[in-house]
């Protein structure tokens, strides 16, 4: 066996843990202190330029929201404050990843990001047409897009990578277990839902907080493609989804979708068997029912490109009062990597661009950088406390305090990541689970046996029926496979 070396940040520090990030107590936030994920996230940021890392390939178009259904008893956001009150909204729809001219019908989830121009600033919710994802700590993001980008000795795709990193990451089964299934490829942008995939928040001027997941249904129904459609699609025309969306709303065939909310109480959440900040679960619906919030609809494509899709920033710590995060460890660190990529990609003043920018009255001390395009505050006073009758802090409008307990450490949170995997298989027809097998093991094949060996325990362990399927599709048959 060979001794491998020690990891170590950029400055040689050795690293004593690269699964689990420092967070305070067991089921808490991410801390600032944990400058091993900050380095990771910000050097991740920086790989590619001027493309995004990640979602590079991908369609916007404009809409509006419109509040249907009352839920102020949970929030004091002021777009949820009565039933009628719309807003506007961009929406961006990509997959993950794939370059930017890459084909829009690969096996990939879709990422769906939302933002609202509410007249408390914009919201910005993004999510995945998966309600779940591949890991539940943003410690192992970086090194998970890695093993779905290229091979860096041959430039090219490699299963090898991807199956070896889910095989040691038995967290990511019931998200590959969805995205192998049928809705692995959407036949458009149109026809698939969304997901926060995250737990959020939302709170009331009393300071009660509630746990919330987000739901986007598609009110033009589910459809799917198969592989070989897909594969067709992608040869003959690799923009299919972008065009599909452009010209359905061009045509004035408007897509919509409703907007459900799953709504837990906040001491609830100390007590409920499933980690309801672990983003590789979900939440029952017998437990905590759809209750819906709205409806939104895309009704203009954009008139330039480049201008509003590609320089669409999009970030999830932009919340107005009344809506907040929650301790999931990948949204903790997506509140500081996407302003800090935003920065990076598109430069210091990116949320003056007009996509980005709030339409509603914009009140800061930031001036200077790069590409500062506005009046750049003028001759106003640039420091707060100041005498000057500058903007001053919005105490009334304070989040409440999140009760912490719990020693500072990098815990694994990790206790069952079979059970809900193997309920969703079960749930699956005959026809659907003949073709969640053969779609993993044509992409298992030509992945070195002991990497095939090795995930085919995970598969045993979440449905025995599912292990065997796979087992009996890769001719691996031999009990040592997977115990």
């Amino acid at each position: 066996m060979i001794k491998c070396p020690y990891m170590t940040t950029n400055t040689g520090i050795p690293i004593n843990d690269n699964q689990n990030s420092l967070t305070a107590g067991q089921r808490g936030p991410v801390l600032m202190a944990d400058a091993q994920l900050i380095e990771k996230m910000a050097q991740f940021n920086r790989e590619r330029v001027p493309e995004r890392v990640v979602h590079a390939k991908g369609a916007g178009a404009h809409g509006h929201f419109t509040v249907t259904h009352d839920i102020s008893a949970y929030t004091c956001a002021k777009l949820f404050a009565k039933v009628g009150t719309q807003c506007e909204l961009f929406m961006r729809i990509s997959t993950v990843a794939g370059e930017s001219g890459s084909a829009d019908t690969v096996r990939d989830p879709r990422g769906f990001a939302l933002k609202f121009y509410t007249e408390d600033g914009n919201w910005d919710l993004v999510g995945n047409n998966t309600p779940v994802f591949f890991v539940r700590d943003a410690l192992k993001f970086s090194d998970f897009i890695h093993s779905q980008k290229r091979d860096p000795g041959t430039g090219m795709r490699d299963n090898t990578m991807q199956w070896d990193f889910w095989s040691l990451s038995p967290e990511s089964l019931h998200q590959n277990t969805i995205l192998f299934s049928d809705r692995g490829i959407p036949a458009s942008y149109r026809h698939m839902d969304g997901f926060s995939s995250h737990t959020y928040s939302l709170w009331t001027a009393k300071g009660e907080r509630f746990w919330v997941k987000w739901h986007f249904k598609t009110e033009q129904g589910i459809q799917c493609l198969t592989n070989s459609e897909a594969a067709i699609l992608a040869g003959t025309d690799p923009d299919y989804h972008r065009r599909d969306l452009h010209n359905a709303i061009d045509q004035g065939d408007f897509p919509k979708w409703r907007v459900f909310v799953q709504i837990m109480p906040e001491l609830e959440a100390e007590t409920y068997p499933i980690n309801p900040f672990d983003l590789t679960k979900v939440w029952p619906h017998k437990d905590y029912p759809l209750i819906e919030v709205g409806l939104f609809e895309l009704n203009r494509n954009p008139d330039n490109v480049f201008a509003e899709t590609e320089q669409a920033a999009f970030e999830p710590s932009n919340m107005p009062a009344g809506i907040g995060a929650s301790p999931d460890k990948v949204l903790q660190a997506r509140l500081l990597s996407y302003p800090d990529a935003h920065r990076y990609r598109i430069g210091t003043n990116y949320s003056q661009l007009p996509i980005n920018k709030a339409h509603c009255p914009i009140n800061t001390y930031h001036r200077d950088g790069q590409t500062r395009f506005d009046a750049n505050g003028g001759s106003s006073v640039n420091y707060q406390p100041n005498s000057f009758n500058g903007p001053v802090d919005a105490y009334p409008l304070k989040e409440p305090p999140l009760k912490i307990c719990g020693d500072a450490d990098r815990y694994d949170q990790g206790n069952d990541d079979y059970s809900q995997a193997g309920d969703l298989y079960r749930l699956m027809t005959e026809d659907k689970k003949m073709l969640l097998i053969g779609n993993i093991v044509a992409a298992l094949a030509t992945v070195p046996r002991f990497i095939q060996e090795r995930q085919l325990g995970h598969f045993y362990k979440a449905d025995p029926d599912y292990g065997h399927r796979v087992a009996v599709g890769l001719n691996l048959l031999d009990p040592s496979a997977h115990k």
